[in-house]
């Protein structure tokens, strides 16, 4: 859950042709213009409210600081992801639910791909951004972990199981994620983490039921005399299954 989200990409296709971005938009466009031009540890609060038009206080109203104006959209997408995870059924099987969880998310990075990959090549020069960001993945993991919690309450090692399918879920999807973004967003960001969630699934999730044959209540009890060589004990296991 690379917080490198794909916004403004949804309120731009809402909008009609020529219309003015809304200011959050325009003070997002502003920002990452002056972090290209100027780099971001030269570029200030100042700089980005007097490129977008618009007063500190007005940023501030959007942005609690400049390392926000950068991830912009992971108070949303957390709370949809929660929201997913909340709208569950109870029946449902824990495992899929997160890793569809982690694919809503993903839905949201792959809105704009040039604005992902610009994002993601930005966080990696700059080690601030890095750990702003590790601290974001650190809350999709824990929203993950305690929806598994409440699913695995009462097991033994519930909370183990848990923590451990929660980081393998972020770990998986972030590993797809960003070899998506260093082909700079190209091929099938979707087909790349539905492999990688996939591996997770298979690993963790429910075992599929057995086949139908597999599930047979019937006993064959054979009885043969001590000392019998194997071939006789075959032969008459054979004989009473009806193979022969």
């Amino acid at each position: 859950m690379s917080s490198s989200s794909a916004t403004p990409g949804r309120d731009e296709q809402a909008r009609p042709a020529g219309a003015k971005p809304p200011m959050r938009d325009a003070l997002v466009a502003a920002a990452f213009r002056l972090f290209l031009e100027r780099g971001y540890e030269q570029t200030t609060v100042d700089d980005i409210v007097a490129l977008a038009g618009v007063g500190r206080r007005s940023f501030f109203r959007y942005f609690p600081s400049k390392e926000d104006v950068v991830f912009p959209d992971h108070e949303r997408c957390l709370a949809d992801m929660t929201a997913f995870l909340a709208a569950g059924e109870g029946d449902e099987e824990p495992v899929r639910r997160v890793c569809d969880a982690a694919r809503l998310v993903l839905g949201m990075y792959a809105e704009n791909p040039a604005f992902s990959v610009q994002r993601y090549r930005l966080t990696k020069k700059v080690p601030g951004l890095r750990a702003y960001e590790l601290s974001v993945v650190w809350r999709y993991e824990r929203a993950l972990a305690e929806y598994l919690r409440g699913r695995f309450a009462g097991r033994r090692d519930g909370t183990l199981r848990a923590d451990v399918i929660a980081a393998a879920v972020v770990a998986a999807h972030n590993n797809a994620l960003r070899s998506w973004l260093r082909s700079d967003g190209q091929g099938d960001a979707s087909a790349t983490v539905d492999h990688a969630l996939r591996y997770v699934q298979s690993t963790f999730g429910a075992a599929p039921p057995a086949p139908a044959e597999e599930r047979s209540e019937d006993v064959v009890v054979v009885v043969s005399r001590r000392g019998a060589p194997l071939w006789r004990v075959v032969q008459e296991i054979e004989t009473t299954l009806g193979r022969t």
